[in-house]
């Protein structure tokens, strides 16, 4: 990929793909979210206002000037497809206890109802990248069939990492990668510099479907392999050669 390109990092306040891209040499790369916690936002914009806009009018201020001579990777958020899902949908999650049963099924058809919003969500953006032919990574958690995703999605991950903490991350956290306009290079890059962290020891941690700040955070050095590995196809010395390079 051409380093001119513009890159757009959406959904990301954290700043961790935009500097590794810019450490692999990229000039123009951008962090779009509605958030600022880490002082990294280059730009801010409700994401999903934009989308819908644009979905309805053919042009926004953020989707309508984004063509296909620039790259997106977007951390979409996952809390309402993820597997956990399960226990808000059979009314077994924690934070149902001492509610009645017409109370549990209150909660679940609001949850349903979040749950397909971010959905249409999800389709009206792909819509939009593939209309606009942009090249694009999209992130989300990976756990098979218990997915949301897994059933309910036009698009198969071409990238599907089971154990990120192998190439740097802090945790496990497998994950999907979903290419829309884009095929991902294949290289493996061993960097285990972590102890894997255990989401339940995280600090204030809840089961309560929130999406725990900590919990979210990706190292750099994931951020740098996963750039080379799979974007730039850059053989480093970190690279370990398998079946399939």
């Amino acid at each position: 990929m051409d380093k001119k390109s513009n890159i757009y990092c959406l959904f990301e306040q954290s700043g961790v793909f935009k500097n590794a891209f810019k450490r692999a040499g990229f000039k123009n790369v951008i962090d779009v979210d509605i958030k600022n916690d880490f002082n990294e936002t280059d730009e801010f914009c409700n994401i999903f206002d934009d989308v819908e806009l644009y979905y309805r009018t053919g042009n926004s201020p953020l989707m309508g000037r984004i063509t296909k001579k620039y790259f997106v990777m977007a951390f979409f958020p996952c809390i309402y497809f993820s597997q956990f899902n399960y226990f808000f949908f059979t009314g077994k999650a924690r934070t149902y206890k001492g509610l009645s049963e017409c109370e549990k099924i209150n909660k679940i058809i609001e949850r349903a109802e979040q749950r397909q919003y971010f959905y249409d969500i999800l389709l009206k953006f792909c819509w939009i990248i593939m209309e606009r032919q942009i090249p694009c990574i999209i992130e989300n958690p990976y756990s098979g069939a218990n997915h949301y995703l897994y059933n309910n999605f036009p698009f198969e991950p071409k990238i599907i990492d089971l154990n990120r903490n192998l190439h740097g991350d802090y945790f496990k956290k497998p994950t999907q990668y979903f290419c829309l306009n884009f095929e991902p290079t294949k290289l493996n890059s061993i960097n285990k510099k972590y102890k894997a962290k255990k989401i339940k020891q995280l600090n204030g941690h809840k089961f309560d479907g929130t999406c725990n700040v900590e919990r979210s955070l990706i190292s750099p050095e994931y951020a740098e392999n996963f750039i080379n590995d799979y974007i730039l196809g850059n053989k480093t010395e970190k690279t370990e050669l398998t079946l399939f390079n």
